[in-house]
């Protein structure tokens, strides 16, 4: 098993989506919540395969996305502060703050650096103890024990010149506010397979005991959608509505217990605003107190921002399924990824910058 080539058999998705079109007997809509599920399905040609009663649209599951301009701009300051090592992701350096972004920091000459991982930004303070070296954690539940690792490893080696800018979000609480949402036209989900993986699929049973939606954690690949998009139907046309496990290969029922351990140490739950939605009860992570000596919203003082987003951007409406990235007016005019207006233009699992890239792009070839 190569577990790459063979989910992206075409006869077999062309399989699956015959037997789509066999099963579906009235229109359904069907959130796909990651970002990374977004990018495949446009680059596949997934949702052109489909029959046309299936409506698939785009969920919150973009880390970069939904980090708010507050803690941007944040960043930013921080950023300019002099003897400060930045450290972040690469795709977030693009996503624009209230006035500019990360880039232009870094242009000016801030010292701003991209890493792979958390753990890189503790050996930079390692090897500078002469300089603040501050983090910028964005993530879903996937990348938080990675951080939380690089907290703990931090406080083991006593150092006092690292910190960490925290934006962590939760799906479950952002998949709520969207069926709450009262122009939610979501009928099912597929859940994001990488989220599961550490966290496993037990948070979801209440959603759906609650709402009455199907859920079917899925995998990234063309086949492993399909057959999650097939499942979700299976439960729709049948009248049930369960939590069904797609991503088998890579998820478990009770998840990572080891990694869940390491986010319960160092992060407790608090609430959080997201960008373009806003403030979702219980939805993010803060450094617990054990650990808010490494907190660098505290350290640097740039705690207490609040930003009004753009009136141009209808990043909120994308990303709660209620308009599609070329229901914009100002996307692929305005708003590109060479001068983007929100942060879905610009992130790899942005889902404006999957139909500007998919869509787009070759329809002007």
């Amino acid at each position: 098993m190569k577990y790459v080539s063979e989910y992206r058999d075409r006869s077999a998705a062309e399989e699956y989506a015959e037997r789509i079109q066999q099963l579906a007997s009235r229109e359904w809509t069907i959130m796909e919540v990651c970002g990374g599920q977004t990018h495949s399905i446009l680059k596949y040609g997934i949702d052109q395969l489909l029959s046309e009663k299936i409506s698939l649209i785009h969920g919150p599951g973009c880390p970069v996305c939904v980090t708010p301009i507050e803690l941007i701009d944040q960043a930013i300051e921080i950023a300019g502060i002099e003897d400060v090592i930045l450290c972040s992701f690469g795709d977030m350096l693009r996503v624009p703050g209230s006035v500019k972004d990360l880039m232009g920091v870094r242009a000016s000459g801030g010292d701003i650096r991209i890493v792979y991982s958390p753990i890189d930004a503790v050996k930079i303070a390692e090897q500078n103890p002469m300089k603040q070296i501050v983090f910028f954690g964005v993530g879903f539940e996937t990348t938080a024990p990675v951080t939380a690792a690089s907290i703990i490893q931090a406080d083991h080696l006593n150092l006092d010149n690292f910190y960490m800018l925290v934006s962590h979000v939760l799906v479950p609480p952002a998949m709520q506010a969207v069926l709450s949402n009262p122009e939610c036209r979501v009928q099912g989900f597929l859940a994001a397979g990488h989220v599961c993986s550490i966290m496993g699929y037990i948070e979801y049973e209440s959603i759906v005991s609650e709402y009455n939606v199907p859920i079917v954690v899925t995998g990234f690949e063309p086949l492993d959608i399909l057959e999650g998009i097939h499942m979700c139907l299976k439960q729709l046309e049948e009248g049930r509505a369960e939590v069904e496990n797609q991503y088998t290969r890579s998820v478990k029922r009770n998840g990572n217990p080891e990694a869940i351990d390491m986010i319960r140490e160092v992060f407790e739950v608090i609430d959080r605003k997201w960008r373009g939605i806003g403030a979702i009860p219980a939805s993010g992570l803060g450094l617990r107190e054990k650990y808010s000596k490494f907190d660098a919203a505290e350290r640097f003082g740039v705690s207490g921002y609040t930003v009004e987003e753009s009136g141009d951007c209808i990043s909120g409406q994308v990303l709660t399924g209620e308009k599609k990235p070329d229901e914009c007016t100002a996307f692929g005019g305005k708003c590109t990824p060479e001068h983007p207006l929100g942060a879905l233009m610009v992130s790899s699992e942005g889902a404006c910058a999957a139909y500007y890239r998919y869509r787009l792009t070759r329809s002007n070839r």
